[in-house]
Parts: C-alpha cells; structure tokens; sequence
C-alpha cells in the first residue's frame, strides 16, 4: 500500500507561503492540503481559490483541497480552474452528493467524501463505486492543533473494509491531531494518506518530522 503525508498548510506562516510549500515538499511531503472554511459550515474563515492559484506554480505535487463550505457547488469549479488536482467536500454541505461528485470530475479533478466524526458512512452506500478519495476527520472540522479522537479508528477500519470489498483503488485520508506517535495505529486501523497541520508546521525541522512519520509507518 503506498502511503502519503500531506502537510495541511492551515498551520503553515501565511506571511511566508509560497516558502512554505516549497520547503515541506522539499522535505518529503507527498500532497499539499489546502483547507477551506466558509465560517458558516464551519465556525472559521480561511483561504479560497486566489491563494490556490497563487501556490500552484510552486509545487509539482498534488494539490488536495478539503471544501468545509456550504453550499459546496458553486466553489467547485473556481479551484479546479485553481489548480486543485483532489477536490473533497461534506455531504451534509451538498443537496445532491451524486451531482457534486459529478461536478468534481467534470471539471477535470479526483473526488472526494469527507466524513465528521458524528457522520455516517451510509453515504458510501450509493457513492463508493465513484470516489477516489475517503477523507475521515478525526477531528471536529473548523480549526487546527485539535487532538485526535480515538473512535475514528474503528470508522477508520470500516472504509477500509468497504474500500477492499469494491474492488477499487481509493484513497483512504484521515485528518485530525495526526502526529509521530499516533500515526502507525491510524496507519494500522486501514489509512493511506495522512494530514498534518501543527504536527509539521509547527515544527522547526519539516524533513525530520516528515521522516519521523515515514519511520513510524515503515512497519505498519
């Protein structure tokens, strides 16, 4: 199973962006995830597809977009256009779930479905055969530097049994309190791609903390 780390650039020196990503993928990340909060889906503002556009030309690795936004259609295709090669949003932000991953890949971008920790996963039901990104939050979406909830491993190891039975290769993310000492049981509950925010940012040597989790997930 290849694994991914994807810094989440909320926690990163908005004053220095643009060196920011440049120096976590230079430290080995894999994606660079984008979070966006509208401060009505959920209780924050933060960046929208201007600061996309602008990082796009510093970075060859993916740009993973999480939309905390609703409604969740009319944003879509402004960060495609952006430059987000994964676009991921909520079900409760969309009237039609089928429709908006439709939108997604339309516009020429990967989909994803984000689960809260309250959320259930009877949405995979009718969706799973057309994602290809799960994203759980192990976090209440809305703000960085929160700790990890533990019952998201077991949601966790369910998407992953799902994600088995299809057949299908998509990727499965868990967002919320990922850090160097937690990173191998959520590796070993079924996850492929983990976010961190303060984890990495937060920290003065991205390589090492990047390297620290590659370590981790080695023997997972």
């Amino acid at each position: 199973m290849i694994q991914r780390i994807a810094p989440s650039i909320l926690s990163a020196d908005f004053a220095r962006l643009g060196e920011e990503v440049n120096a976590v993928v230079a430290a080995g990340a894999d994606l660079i995830h984008f979070d966006v909060m509208d401060n009505h889906y959920v209780p924050n503002l933060t960046i929208g597809p201007l600061v996309c556009e602008a990082i796009r030309p510093h970075v060859q690795v993916p740009i993973d977009v999480h939309l905390m936004v609703k409604p969740v259609d009319r944003i879509i295709p402004d960060f495609a256009r952006a430059g987000a090669d994964i676009i991921s949003f909520h079900p409760e932000a969309s009237e039609h779930i089928d429709r908006t991953i439709g939108l997604i890949k339309d516009s020429g971008c990967r989909a994803g479905l984000v689960f809260n920790p309250a959320t259930p996963l009877h949405y995979l039901d009718h969706t799973l055969d057309k994602l290809d990104l799960v994203l759980i939050m192990s976090v209440n979406p809305g703000f960085g530097g929160q700790s990890f909830i533990p019952g998201a491993l077991a949601k966790i190891s369910e998407v992953r049994r799902r994600i088995a039975a299809s057949g299908r290769e998509v990727w499965l993310e868990v967002d919320g309190g990922v850090k160097v000492d937690n990173i191998a049981a959520i590796a070993s509950a079924g996850a492929d791609t983990f976010v961190a925010g303060s984890a990495i940012f937060g920290q003065k040597d991205y390589k090492a903390v990047i390297a620290a989790m590659r370590g981790k997930l080695a023997p997972a």
